[in-house]
């Protein structure tokens, strides 16, 4: 044997068993295939259905051969069903992502995926992914269920504005907005009858800038009866989404109360809010107090975090930041900080990998709507914008949005914005710092303009 492969067998003989007691879960819609190690059970690969009574077998034979951590991949949400009952079992459930639990090349079955991952995570070399604790993902879930209501209501105005353009009413064409308190007036009144276009003009809002002789006037058209009918089913579905939201709201508003059990009431009164608008699709009760009651820190006072995105944050990322070592950490979950990939010593990509998490999308659109303020953090996304494009900006002041985030629910560090002229000035002073050592470094002295 030469030196270098007595080097190379040292180096696989240091690869040990991590977890003895380790077995791992190749999830399917229909059955589930789980391995355990050669040594514990005469049948080490086993197909359970799966139905719940099945499920409960599973964690019944993975007791009866001593099993106390178990991995499993994500796919879809089929893992969720044996994921919570495993952990009622007590179990250590281990969720892994599908990208670092790749089969080795060859022939691909169940079985091999199972015996594969229970051998990864045997030596550990799996990592788990990320999941709140039961009831932060409670409210996760309630608040991507009203979500996904808000987009079935918005198809639904969609089909009101159809339905109002067959008839040639130009209602969206005077009002801003045609779920508002003119829009809807006039719409109901449609519906329950009236066709005069003065009396419908007379909804008008006080708020409303357009004049009662410009409703009046878009407000004639062709009644045909097939049109007001798509109106009034389509109406009728609106107002029925806004029910379920409300009751979505009612469950988020619970949740909440019961995460503030247990959790030591704010020494300082609740700050003032920022913006007294109200948010378009808002909550029915106050968020901001419920989140102050909750982590002690007012998210809201970093620029780009109204309630709802602040909520939104700590239901996908939980209120337990210690989960992070850094925030480098956090980023890099994220998928906001720029990727390694390295060959030869040479840098061959830094771009962020992709992702589907909601929270990332969350402080992307955040830092979309900072861009726009006089802020340092819309100076910062302003600058680099006209250098490296917009795109890259936005994944840049997401970033540091969330470092403001993480520090904030960590070490309860308040935010304090020096504004976008104290920026624009640190900047201009780095500039210059680097023009005159450039200047020194070629024997020239640089000079202010006389004024």
């Amino acid at each position: 044997m030469t030196a270098t492969n007595s080097r190379r067998a040292g180096s696989a003989a240091q690869i040990t068993v991590v977890h003895h007691h380790a077995a791992a879960i190749d999830i399917g819609a229909q059955f589930h295939v789980v391995a355990v190690g050669p040594e514990r059970d005469p049948q080490p690969v086993r197909s359970f259905r799966s139905f719940t009574k099945e499920l409960h077998d599973l964690a019944n034979w993975l007791k009866q051969v001593g099993i106390t951590t178990v991995a499993m991949e994500s796919t879809g949400v089929y893992w969720i069903p044996a994921f919570e009952i495993l952990e009622a079992h007590g179990f250590e459930v281990v969720l892994v992502n599908a990208r670092d639990a790749k089969n080795v090349p060859g022939r691909k079955t169940d079985v091999s995926d199972a015996q594969w991952l229970q051998k990864l995570h045997a030596y550990g070399l799996l990592r788990a992914s990320f999941r709140p604790r039961h009831d932060v993902a409670t409210l996760r879930s309630y608040l991507r269920q009203r979500e996904r209501l808000l987009e079935y209501a918005a198809a639904h105005i969609q089909h009101m504005q159809k339905a109002l353009m067959q008839m040639n009413l130009q209602l969206h064409h005077v009002v801003k907005d045609v779920t508002g308190a003119t829009g809807m007036k006039i719409i109901r009144a449609i519906v329950a009858g009236e066709r005069n276009a003065g009396e419908l003009a007379r909804h008008r809002d006080v708020r409303c800038k357009a004049s009662i002789e410009t409703i009046r006037d878009a407000l004639i058209g062709n009644y045909k009866a097939e049109h007001v009918f798509e109106l009034t089913q389509a109406l009728s579905l609106y107002d029925f989404y806004q029910t379920q939201v409300a009751q979505c709201d009612e469950r988020i508003e619970r949740t909440l109360r019961q995460l503030q059990t247990g959790a030591e009431p704010p020494a300082a009164p609740l700050p003032a809010a920022r913006y007294r608008t109200r948010q378009p699709n808002g909550f029915s009760f106050d968020v901001r107090a419920a989140l102050y009651a909750m982590l002690g820190v007012d998210l809201t006072q970093i620029h780009g975090l109204g309630p709802y995105v602040a909520l939104k944050l700590v239901a996908e990322c939980g209120n337990d930041m210690s989960r992070w070592p850094t925030a480098k950490h956090f980023t890099s979950w994220l998928c906001l900080a720029p990727g390694n990939k390295i060959s030869g010593g040479k840098i061959l990509s830094s771009k962020t990998r992709r992702s589907s998490s909601k929270a990332a999308a969350a402080l992307r659109l955040a830092a979309v709507a900072i861009g726009k303020t006089d802020t340092a953090l819309g100076g910062f996304y302003r600058r680099l914008s006209a250098r490296i494009g917009n795109a890259k900006a936005v994944t840049a002041t997401a970033r540091k949005i969330a470092v403001l985030f993480y520090n904030t629910l960590r070490y309860g560090i308040e935010y304090v914005d020096p504004g976008a002229a104290y920026y624009e000035e640190r900047y201009r002073q780095r500039v210059l710092n680097n023009l005159t050592r450039r200047a020194e470094s070629l024997g020239y002295v640089l000079q202010a303009k006389p004024a």
